[in-house]
């Protein structure tokens, strides 16, 4: 009974806190670039308006797909807060990403085309420290499952402060913020307007926002697992980790591809696979 209470407090409580994250980011946003900016609010009443658009579509089968992402971003947050196998949410988590590549696909504009293979690009730079994250998290705890990661005698920051800081490091490519906003952006400043998300309207492009609130949710969520010990301080913790991220987004320009790549690779390198290895090294 207990698993249902989560899942339906997981499906009904994050797209509020992912709405309301997002209306202070925008709120942050204006204030350190000297604007007013909008009512915290403002993400729930443009996705409402979207809802009451017509959607507007270049073949049927890309909202297919977006109905898809959205479904699966929802059923990986509910494995995550429930606590089953972290291997299994990545897994998840992954196919989410890769319906929303087809989706950018399908809808044959060269905006969202290119935005859909700089998408890709991005989840191959960031899935390493992920998985390694999932490794490392296996190493200190001797456990794949959530429910035994939360409940570990000490914070895992003890542990894997390397890992942790190449998390960090790909945050702001989850969150789909400069300097990484290769595919798509909150902003619409680049080269590619929108992106992967140029020929989506209406309540399609409702849904894909609604998905971001829930995955920025469940990516937050992973940042929490390191200092579990302390919910107080978890939940503060990753809060700040989101800040730091607008902060970043704010004051950072936007880099090339090719470096999004090999720097996010090195990071993996040298902090993630740097860390594992003097967790194998040191003594238990």
């Amino acid at each position: 009974m207990n698993i249902f209470l989560n899942i339906l407090l997981y499906v009904v409580l994050a797209p509020l806190a992912g709405g309301l994250l997002s209306g202070l980011d925008r709120k942050i946003t204006a204030r350190m670039q000297s604007r007013i900016g909008p009512p915290i609010l403002q993400p729930f009443f443009d996705v409402l308006k979207l809802i009451q658009k017509e959607s507007l579509v270049v073949r049927r089968s890309q909202n297919f797909y977006i109905g898809f992402f959205l479904i699966l971003v929802i059923f990986t947050g509910a494995l995550f807060f429930t606590g089953k196998d972290i291997l299994l949410v990545i897994f998840a988590f992954t196919l989410a990403g890769i319906f929303f590549v087809l989706a950018g696909f399908k809808a044959s504009s060269p905006y969202s085309f290119i935005g859909a293979q700089r998408e890709l690009l991005q989840m191959m730079a960031y899935e390493p420290i992920i998985i390694l994250s999932a490794v490392a998290m296996y190493m200190v705890t001797r456990s794949f499952y959530i429910s035994d990661i939360v409940s570990f005698s000490r914070p895992l920051i003890y542990y894997l402060p390397g890992v942790l800081f190449g998390l960090l490091y790909i945050l702001a490519m989850k969150f789909r913020k400069s300097p990484f906003d290769l595919s798509t952006s909150h902003h619409a400043h680049q080269e590619l307007v929108k992106g992967i998300t140029t020929e989506f309207s209406g309540r399609s492009l409702a849904m894909i926002e609604v998905a971001h609130w829930y995955e920025n949710m469940l990516v937050l969520g992973f940042i929490y697992l390191f200092f579990a010990r302390s919910p107080l301080a978890g939940v503060v913790l990753s809060l700040l980790a989101y800040f730091l991220v607008i902060l970043i987004d704010n004051t950072f320009a936007r880099v090339k591809w090719q470096l999004a790549l090999l720097s996010s690779w090195l990071m993996t390198l040298i902090f993630g696979f740097g860390n594992i290895l003097i967790l194998f090294i040191l003594p238990k």
